[in-house]
């Protein structure tokens, strides 16, 4: 519910009514009792956020950034043959590599 602003022509008290949208606008001064109140144009409150804050992980980003690699780049296998390149029958144990 929206809060409105109004002023009296009478006396010229200002005040805010907190009134449902729908409901018609107040008439009667609640200081001086005439019926010259008018309903001002305010810029109101605009957005309020509450809570503990928005930040940029609170998103689903698009892209990855420019400094941080693809997501189909594959690490580099791990092995624990002294000769990567060879096939697997030609893998040894390194106590067995004795020159």
């Amino acid at each position: 519910m929206p809060t409105y602003d109004y002023r009296c022509g009478n006396c010229s008290h200002e005040f805010e009514e907190f009134q449902n949208i729908k409901d018609e606008p107040l008439k009667k001064c609640p200081k001086c009792g005439k019926n010259k109140l008018q309903r001002l144009i305010t810029g109101g409150a605009g957005i309020v956020f509450k809570g503990s804050g928005f930040y940029e992980t609170d998103y689903k980003r698009s892209k990855p950034p420019k400094n941080e690699p693809k997501a189909d780049t594959k690490p580099a296998a791990k092995t624990d043959s002294p000769c990567a390149s060879c096939p697997a029958a030609c893998k040894e144990s390194p106590a067995s590599q004795k020159s």
